[in-house]
């Protein structure tokens, strides 16, 4: 018969060795659970990135599938379409970015005060924008815009602000001005959701400590709730930020890239290239180039929200 300190140690070396097997299948059942998103997400995201790579130096169409090296890219630097391309797309992002983050902050900062009836109406109205469909939302601004029917034509004539109807979309000075103001409208609904969300959830033990040391809201607001709110904040613009850049369904359905390319932006010369001209190479080669954009973008802000946070 073994004795109680034999069994002891018997016990505490099954113990590990259990523990192990716990974990084991646990991990197991885990991977399991995230096969079928994993799957997709390799075969639908990290596959086609790589094929797109790849094909960025081949020459890819229709009727030819041959190896040119990084002559595409080099065409890309000489392009002035694209040139013009980008440069319409970082104004639309430097320009769209800061008004989309500063506005839905002030908002959120308003409405988070108010009775929850009320600030769940003004959720939804601008909310309302982001589920409805953006070939509806983009035929209602088409309509506002038309140079003859418009209903801002309508009210600038009747408030004396123009003489003469303007054609918004037609005219090369105002056609990006109105992409980016659709694209404002558009884009603040959830920005405004996640800083209501965020606001609420700051620790109000501390506004009023400092409330009551005499803050003034301006102190209170970068001294308390600014860092607090720093994460989501930074969400808000990394996402903010994507979603300018791949701006296309507007573009497409409004001006598609005209008047003489005054709206034209990276992701719909991809579409162009690659779908009507069947460039796919050049158009592969055009979204790398976007896709490293995007990523120091990126970068740069989560390093400027690291500095802010230190």
């Amino acid at each position: 018969m073994l004795g109680k300190g034999e069994t002891c140690m018997q016990n505490t070396a099954k113990a590990p060795t259990s523990m192990k097997a716990t974990r084991r299948r646990e991990n197991i059942a885990g991977y399991i659970f995230m096969a079928p998103s994993l799957l997709f997400f390799l075969g639908f995201v990290i596959f086609p990135m790589g094929m797109c790579l790849v094909t960025s130096f081949f020459n890819y169409s229709m009727t030819d599938f041959s190896f040119i090296g990084i002559a595409n890219y080099r065409e890309l630097v000489a392009d002035p379409i694209f040139r013009k391309a980008l440069i319409n797309t970082i104004v639309i992002v430097v320009t769209s970015v800061p008004i989309v983050c500063l506005f839905s902050l002030w908002v959120s900062s308003i409405i988070y005060k108010l009775h929850d009836r009320y600030t769940s109406l003004f959720r939804c109205i601008f909310y309302l924008p982001v589920v409805t469909g953006s070939v509806a939302v983009t035929v209602v601004w088409k309509w506002m815009f038309s140079p003859y029917t418009g209903v801002l034509n309508y009210v600038f004539k009747a408030l004396g602000l123009i003489s003469k109807n303007i054609n918004w979309l037609g005219n090369p000075d105002y056609a990006l001005g109105c992409i980016i103001l659709i694209l404002l409208t558009t884009s603040v609904g959830q920005p405004i959701v996640l800083y209501v969300s965020a606001l609420s959830n700051v620790d109000h033990s501390l506004v009023e400590a400092a409330e009551v040391d005499g803050a003034t809201n301006l102190q209170v607001f970068w001294r308390i709730k600014w860092p607090q709110i720093m994460p989501t904040t930074l969400y808000i613009l990394v996402i903010t930020t994507i979603n300018s850049f791949q701006c296309f369904a507007l573009i497409q359905l409004l001006t598609s890239g005209g008047p003489n390319n005054s709206t034209q932006t990276i992701m719909y010369y991809i579409y162009y290239e690659a779908f009507k001209m069947n460039r796919y190479g050049y158009g592969s080669a055009m979204g790398i180039i976007l896709a490293l954009i995007i990523a120091a973008f990126s970068a740069l802000q989560f390093k400027l929200a690291k500095s802010d946070n230190g």
